[in-house]
């Protein structure tokens, strides 16, 4: 086995990194061509990565022009402690009202203090849906 294939998590450790990690930096493809990277707060439904943002942000009129992007959560302070999950995925940018409440108060309980989200605020905003098209990971702790 090469040591690529040694240090690859299990689509089980993906989604058990996912879960215990908090941030997700969200790649997208600016107006210009060049990469507009940005962090986000995340929760995994169904194997996906949700969010949710302002409709007028920047990444979405990114995502709107071209719903292709990436997706990169890491961890570890030592190289022997490295860890990530790098996912290609497409967006779909979700403007139905309950699923973006949803997905507001899933992000309250996982970041706050489980407040349902006022609807004013869930009104501004869309929630993404990363549907994945690839997935790419390593874990420098299996190194030994």
């Amino acid at each position: 086995m090469n040591r690529r294939a040694a240090i690859a998590m299990s689509p089980g450790e993906v989604l058990d990194f996912l879960e215990s990690e908090r941030v997700v930096t969200v790649a997208t493809i600016g107006r210009d061509g060049w990469p507009h990277l940005m962090p986000l707060w995340f929760v995994v439904r169904d194997g996906e990565c949700w969010g949710w943002t302002y409709g007028k942000s920047q990444k979405v009129r990114n995502l709107e022009r071209d719903p292709r992007c990436t997706l990169q959560v890491e961890a570890g302070e030592s190289y022997g402690e490295l860890r990530g999950v790098m996912i290609k995925a497409r967006a779909e940018i979700v403007h139905d009202a309950s699923t973006v409440a949803e997905i507001g108060n899933a992000l309250s309980a996982r970041y706050g203090d489980g407040s349902p989200v006022d609807a004013r605020v869930a009104a501004k905003r869309v929630a993404l849906r990363f549907g994945v098209q690839s997935v790419a990971s390593f874990d420098h702790r299996k190194l030994g």
